[in-house]
């Protein structure tokens, strides 16, 4: 029985699945696979458009933002303001019982807004903050797990990379992207905050108060360690929230803030900014290298004709919208044990949104759901990337089986803030329709 174009465009899918898995590179299984199916199918050809949609990418304006906010975090990693904020924040709240976690979930709350780099955040605190918990008698797992769950706080606090590429990867508008993530995030913090409150409580041995013995003007130095952040994110959202600015724009603001945050702490040297340019450059070339495969994948699919079967596959289910509403939520997080975040962004989302759209789905809506969803695959075994992060500069008495049952609260409570958001869109819609109201 012959099999109908529709069904190997289906088998491309798993091809590309099943090489990811087995571990070959990104970028290049896509572009591969695709050249394959694409020359089998439709002939050499059909490739004759590649070249238009892979330049289309390479000079997208909004895409300028991803090497601009890569600079910017590694710059502020390097700045020592993480080290700065940690210490001050570890005073501050190290009095009441969980103080030292609620430390770590603020700065990296602050470090998201600020640098976005989930790597850099969980590395630095994982070497500050995770020998000071442990010094003082925190259980493994709560700071362990505070401290993987904080660092991805970047996935979906603004000014997020991952949001930057939904947005690109859905056609929605950044700015408004940006604005809907600050409520969501905002919960989501508060819900880290109520846990780590309740956890001090029932378990207080766990999680003890700390005697200070610091005589500096605490006050003096919290303003000194916030005030730095708190105009670096004023100056990068808030020119974008207040319409002065793109978000490409805002972050070249940004980029000068932290080498003017860089050069006050005096870590503004010329091996400093080699070592960030590189990175830079290297990260921005695996971003942009995995789009163009996903480019030359996604136009194969639906040459062959696969975005329509699937559309036919998700629109015939019985309960309409919700049901595939709850089954890409789905689909992307069990994805999200095995694959990276970009993956699933590039291969998966081009595929769901479409069927979003045809469905009425609010697709800025929708594109929160799963960059929260995609914020559990930093967390979630055997492949999350922060908790080999976090291994990498753990003590050596720290096993992974403690990381792994440290983070399994906080995946829950990520979980249970995106079943609050699909239960309450509103959430998300509310303050970019305020401000669309204010702004008249």
């Amino acid at each position: 029985m012959m099999l109908s174009m529709e069904v190997w465009a289906l088998i491309m899918f798993a091809c590309v699945m099943l090489a990811l898995l087995i571990g070959y590179p990104v970028a290049f299984t896509l572009g591969a696979i695709a050249a394959l199916f694409g020359t089998i199918f439709l002939g050499f050809d059909y490739f004759q458009l590649l070249p238009l949609r892979i330049w289309g990418v390479m000079t997208n304006f909004t895409l300028s933002a991803v090497p601009l906010f890569i600079f910017m975090g590694i710059v502020l990693e390097k700045s020592g303001l993480a080290e700065d904020l940690l210490e001050t924040m570890g005073l501050l709240f190290g009095k009441i019982r969980g103080g030292l976690a609620l430390s770590v979930v603020i700065v990296g709350a602050l470090l998201a807004a600020t640098t976005g780099v989930v790597g850099a955040t969980v590395v630095t605190m994982g070497i500050i903050a995770l020998p000071a918990m442990l010094k003082h008698n925190y259980s493994p797992e709560l700071a362990t797990g505070t401290i993987a769950a904080s660092g991805t706080l970047g996935q979906i606090i603004p000014p997020s990379i991952i949001l930057i590429l939904l947005a690109d990867v859905m056609g929605i508008n950044v700015g408004r992207l940006f604005l809907s993530a600050v409520v969501p995030s905002l919960l989501l913090i508060s819900l880290f905050i109520i846990y780590i409150i309740y956890f001090a409580w029932r378990n207080p041995e766990a999680a003890p108060a700390l005697k200070s013995n610091s005589s500096e003007n605490l006050t003096l130095r919290v303003i000194k360690s916030l005030l730095p952040p708190l105009l670096l994110i004023c100056a990068v959202l808030g020119t974008i929230f207040g319409g002065v600015a793109s978000p490409t724009e805002s972050a070249a603001y940004g980029s000068l803030g932290a080498l003017i945050l860089a050069a006050i702490h005096n870590r503004l040297s010329i091996k400093n900014l080699l070592e960030a340019a590189q990175h830079t450059t290297k990260l921005t070339s695996m971003v942009f290298l995995i789009l163009i495969g996903a480019t030359a994948f996604g136009l194969v699919f639906r040459g062959m004709g696969g975005d329509q079967l699937v559309e036919n596959l998700f629109t015939d289910l019985p309960g309409g919208t919700w049901t595939f509403i709850l089954l890409s939520m789905l689909l992307i997080f069990i994805l999200g044990f095995f694959l990276d975040f970009l993956e699933i962004c590039f291969i998966v989302v081009p595929i769901l949104s479409p069927i979003a759209s045809l469905m009425g789905v609010d697709l800025v809506w929708f594109a929160i759901l799963i960059a929260i969803n995609l914020q559990t695959s930093f967390l979630t075994p055997p492949f999350g990337f922060s908790l080999f992060y976090l291994k990498a500069v753990a003590p050596a008495e720290i096993k992974l089986q403690q990381i792994y049952r440290g983070i399994i609260p906080f995946v829950l409570i990520q979980i249970a803030t995106l079943l609050l958001l699909v239960c309450f869109p509103k959430v998300v819609s509310w303050l970019p329709t305020y401000v669309e109201q204010f702004t008249r």
